[in-house]
């Protein structure tokens, strides 16, 4: 039985350093995460600026994996060369080595006073950085806290040698060791929590320093497992930058082990506190791997490029270009990719009301078909962004988060029944006069031309206010409602004229003008949805039309 609660309490407090850790992930990719990535992208220009990018971009947002997807984004979408990504991400590698050197110090104290100072932040403060800033002090006391009760739990492992042999002949050999911890970090997704679980075994004396030295050895090797799991399927480019770490790594640890029992000891002289020393070893070997690996990076990157060559195929419009997986862990980056895909949608729209004039002047039969097909381009888009946005973690949103999120949602929603309108309603129009031969007149055509153009210029401007929230562009956007109601209005009564003046054909042709007018006006209420939320926020709209 006391075995069974000691097991509990072990895994409890590690579950609480690995949910400390990830709030102090999550709390500073919150409040940094933005300008953090714009660093990093400006950043990789040359291996040196690049690794310096890595180094303090992870020691910031304490997670390789996070700079690893990062750098595997920009070199996925063309924006970068692999060299510099390869140096960001050897830089990545030492900076996730330096909270495990802050921690391997005796800081516990600490802990008390950073989780009340985190709740307090995190309770009365006003800005959003604030309280993100809170919740990383939470995280760092409840890491502190955890770490102070793992070495209070394994103590009494010191002296329990059926506990001692267990654990000394599960990781016996350096290379069982590696195995089992480059695993075990695979599963956490940390290497900075199994690096101080070790170094707690090992200042406890449950485990020697040199197997703690091959535990980190394979910590290493997990943590670059996940960026390469993590990398978008499909085109085999994406991969060369997590594989290239893994690799990298892999190589580090190859070495490591040739000169595993010449630097043991000497590595044990230099630093007689052993959890400092397991720290010190994990920063030598990050270290060490990014002296000798910066400047093969060039043969390097080329080896890679054979390995995993780019796959030549076709762009389809229908696939997402934008939504960036590894952003997801940053809300506001994640929603800027959206709202960027959403304006892929809006570019598919313009595009299908230019064929709409087409179809309907010019009776074009190609365009007609065409246009129609782009509305499934318009539906896949859509269904895209919203599981995307569906994915993101609610508890990490605040409430500009929620509100930029519905604004998204709002638009593209409004663009795919615009897309609707055009190919269920305009084309069949459009085939239903090209089938019976009907011609417009000569003004009717003018004027179905320019107002699609006008409509086309409408789309344009619900998108800029989409994007900056402009509210002057949101009024002109929203009275452009007055002009198409007159636009109806007046069609209506010219095809009452020209019933009366007219035969058969007359009565026809005007039916499917004035259809016309009206698929085109209610177009347009799709796209002056986008200017309500920016006036309803600014108190620019009335309750209702009625007059008081």
């Amino acid at each position: 039985m006391n075995a069974t609660m000691t097991l509990i309490d072990l895994a409890g407090w590690v579950a609480l350093l690995l949910w400390g850790l990830h709030m102090v992930q999550s709390g500073i990719q919150r409040a940094f995460g933005p300008g953090v990535r714009r660093i990093l992208a400006m950043a990789l220009g040359d291996r040196i600026r690049a690794f310096l990018a890595g180094l303090a971009v992870t020691a910031v947002l304490q997670s390789s994996t996070a700079t690893a997807l990062m750098a595997a984004s920009f070199t996925a979408g063309g924006l970068v060369e692999m060299v510099p990504a390869l140096a960001a991400v050897l830089g990545a590698n030492v900076g996730t080595t330096l909270i495990v050197q802050v921690l391997s110090f005796d800081v516990s104290k600490a802990a008390p006073l950073l989780v009340l100072g985190g709740v307090v932040m995190f309770r009365r403060g006003t800005l959003t950085r604030t309280r993100d800033l809170g919740r990383v002090a939470i995280g760092l006391g409840l890491m502190l806290l955890a770490l102070a009760q793992l070495l209070v739990v394994i103590a009494p492992f010191e002296h329990s040698p059926t506990v001692a042999l267990l654990l000394r002949s599960a990781v016996a050999e350096p290379l069982i060791a590696i195995v089992f911890a480059a695993v075990l970090t695979w599963a956490a997704h940390s290497s900075v929590a199994v690096v101080l679980l070790v170094m707690s075994f090992v200042a406890q004396g449950v485990i020697p320093l040199h197997t703690g030295f091959a535990l980190v050895l394979g910590a290493n090797i997990g943590t670059a497992i996940n960026p390469l799991v993590e990398a978008p399927a499909g085109d085999p480019a994406a991969k060369r930058l997590p594989l290239g770490n893994l690799l990298n790594r892999a190589v580090g640890c190859a070495i490591a082990l040739i000169f595993f029992e010449t630097m043991v000891p000497p590595l044990s002289r230099l630093e007689p506190d052993p959890a400092r020393a397991i720290a010190n070893f994990h920063t030598i070997f990050n270290l060490a791997s990014a002296v000798l690996f910066l400047p093969l990076l060039t043969p390097w990157s080329r080896l890679l490029r054979r390995l995993l060559p780019t796959r030549i195929r076709p762009l389809d419009p229908r696939q997402p270009v934008y939504l960036d997986e590894s952003a997801r862990e940053t809300p506001p980056i994640a929603l800027a990719s959206a709202a960027r895909e959403a304006l892929r949608m809006a570019d598919v729209l313009e595009t299908m009301l230019e064929g709409a004039r087409e179809g309907i002047v010019r009776g074009d039969r190609r365009r007609i078909g065409e246009t129609r097909r782009m509305d499934d381009v318009l539906d896949r888009l859509n269904a895209a962004i919203t599981g995307y946005l569906s994915r993101l973690d609610p508890d990490e949103l605040d409430a500009a988060d929620n509100r930029r999120l519905a604004a998204i949602l709002g638009f593209t929603t409004n663009l795919e029944h615009a897309g609707d309108v055009v190919e269920k309603n305009l084309m069949a129009l459009a085939g239903k006069q090209l089938k019976r031969g009907l011609a417009l007149p000569r003004e009717a055509v003018a004027e179905v031309s320019a107002t699609l153009e006008r409509l086309a210029a409408n789309l344009r401007t619900a998108a800029a206010v989409f994007m900056t929230g402009d509210v002057r562009a949101a009024r002109r956007l929203a009275e452009e409602q007055v002009f198409f109601r007159s636009l109806e209005s007046d069609a209506a009564e010219a095809h009452l004229g020209r019933v009366r003046g007219g035969g058969a054909e007359a009565l026809e042709t005007g039916t499917i003008l004035l259809d016309v007018i009206r698929e085109l006006r209610r177009i347009n209420g799709h796209l002056v949805s986008a200017a309500y939320p920016i006036l309803e926020e600014r108190g620019e709209l009335l309750p209702s039309r009625l007059r008081h």
